[in-house]
């Protein structure tokens, strides 16, 4: 077995030799970055992104970011791209090239192709001699000095840099456009800031039973109800309109207090003038009141009409808290 000291001491010295990669190529930023960023903001198609290897990874992942981030991207793969899948390039697209060397057979016959067309051609590289770099319109400098690799081959300091490089793009893109919360929310629907801004009460408490007592209810109904509906509360209702609450803190109380809880009703143990939150309401709302009353649960209503009950458990279920 390995001694762990020898496999931290090559794990830190990866880290450290990636950091100091990633923190020099902030020096490497010109006017060709700024220009290659106002060229896709301006532009009115795509972004195509490509690339061969390990750096067609990279160019994957950049192109998840900047779709999540409002700026619409298409990977393209080097090697697919000159067997067919060319035509993915439309008239009004902007091309993004990625190669550590920028001299791969694959890229030297893919750029000439897309330079015969209208489309610019901006080249991510770590040599500013090769040939995507001579022949792209702008290019973003990805040098790094060595792999962390100790044989200086695999892939692993240079493919970081071309990551960090994209999410400079991006999030240029991203200030530009004045993309927001509620932007990324609208592109991330199913994920925790998309419930923030659009997960209701409504939304929510239609998954509970809606836990119910009239004000004359004794207390085995009240009881019953309780633990029946699984809330751990139930509203008290007169004449369809909520005046009241019981929760398993006032059937303790209640057991506490009385001898003998015959001929008690639910008017005699509910706390009045229960805490509420319209069905409409955004469900981090009902979170923010539940923290700041030291309660978990809610009575949701529409005007004065009890709908049911929201939990603290539903918004931990949803992913919010």
């Amino acid at each position: 077995m390995s001694d762990y000291k020898a496999i931290l001491a090559t794990a830190k010295k990866t880290i450290a030799i990636e950091s100091e990669a990633i923190a020099h190529l902030s020096t490497l930023l010109d006017k060709q970055f700024a220009s290659a960023v106002n060229c896709i903001y301006e532009s009115k198609g795509r972004v195509i992104i490509s690339g061969i290897g390990k750096s067609a990874i990279i160019a994957s992942k950049i192109v998840a970011t900047l779709n999540s981030t409002g700026t619409p991207a298409i990977f393209m793969h080097a090697a697919d791209a000159i067997h067919g899948d060319l035509g993915t390039i439309q008239d009004n697209d902007v091309v993004i090239c990625i190669s550590k060397s920028g001299n791969t057979p694959e890229i030297k016959m893919l750029v000439p192709l897309i330079k015969m067309g209208n489309n610019k051609l901006i080249g991510m590289c770590g040599n500013l001699d090769s040939f995507l770099a001579e022949k792209a319109d702008f290019v973003l400098n990805t040098f790094v000095e060595k792999e962390a690799c100790p044989n200086n081959l695999a892939p692993t300091t240079s493919t970081t840099a071309q990551l960090v490089m994209g999410d400079a793009l991006a999030i240029c893109l991203l200030e530009l456009r004045g993309f927001s919360s509620q932007d990324f929310a609208r592109y991330h629907p199913g994920g925790m800031l998309g419930k923030k801004l659009y997960l209701r009460v409504s939304d929510i408490i239609g998954n509970n039973l809606k836990p119910q007592v009239s004000v004359d209810a004794d207390v085995k109904q009240v009881i019953i109800e309780i633990s029946e509906k699984m809330l751990g509360v139930t509203a008290v209702l007169d004449n369809g309109k909520v005046i009241g609450i019981v929760t398993d803190g006032d059937i303790r109380r209640m057991l506490n207090k009385y001898d003998n809880i015959n001929g008690l009703k639910a008017k005699d143990i509910m706390t009045t003038n229960p805490k509420t939150i319209g069905s409409d309401v955004l469900a981090i709302k009902a979170l923010k009141v539940m923290r700041s009353q030291g309660i978990t649960q809610l009575l949701a209503l529409d005007g004065e009409e009890y709908l049911g009950v929201v939990h603290l458990h539903n918004i931990i279920n949803e992913g919010i808290l």
